[in-house]
């Protein structure tokens, strides 16, 4: 017999949410190491070109890529939060009724299974709204700051291609989002109904009687 147990579901749970975080953050970073490119200039980038490609840099980055992933993902939380909440109330009348569909759910597991999923990828989407967006400045800057040629053409296109991803993300959030909320009522509703007796062909309920 193997050895090995079973991923429990919360430990893929955690492992979801840690890779959801680093590739928030990976993005994050880069957007972050180009707006200082851009500042530092080309000689002073040239210059500390070996020291960012040391393996000690590599460690540092990754470990600021899943701390600064924590505090992406909350901004862009925070900056679309008046949307999530209208989406929310479009399908739940109140928090409350959101609540206890989600302990309804969480009855569950392979339903709990697909609801985590697509909270995956909506997260993801709404942390990469925000990277695309600062990819987009940052990439602009640098063209600004660097001499290269065909400028014009190239700001131009970083600029359409960025709003356009930008735009993908967001619309993809908010799809996601959507569809979440509708499908979770309507798994609840199909939980929370009473159960009903099914009749004997040939058979009528049965009226029920009245004290006089």
């Amino acid at each position: 017999m193997s050895s090995a147990q079973p991923e429990t579901p919360a430990l893929a749970a955690a492992t979801a949410m840690f890779v959801e975080v680093l590739v928030v953050g990976i993005g994050f970073v880069t957007g972050l190491a180009m707006l200082a490119a851009a500042a530092a200039g080309p000689q002073t980038t040239a210059k500390a070109a070996p020291v960012a490609g040391s393996t000690p840099a590599a460690g540092v980055g990754l470990a600021a890529a899943y701390a600064l992933g924590i505090l992406a993902d909350r901004a862009a939380d925070k900056a679309l939060a008046r949307v999530r909440r209208r989406l929310r109330h479009t399908t739940f009348p109140s928090d409350s009724a959101y609540a206890q569909a989600r302990l309804a759910l969480a009855a569950v597991p392979s339903l709990v299974t697909l609801a985590d999923y697509a909270r995956s990828r909506m997260r993801i989407c709404r942390g990469w709204i925000l990277n695309t967006a600062l990819l987009t400045v940052a990439g602009d800057l640098l063209l600004l700051r660097y001499d290269v040629e065909h400028r014009t053409l190239l700001l131009t296109l970083t600029t359409i291609l960025g709003v356009a991803v930008t735009a993908g993300f967001y619309l993809s959030w908010h799809t996601i989002t959507a569809t979440g909320y509708r499908k979770l009522a309507q798994q609840t509703a199909t939980l929370t109904a009473p159960a009903q007796l099914p009749l004997q062909q040939g058979n009528t309920p049965a009226t029920p009687t009245t004290a006089d």
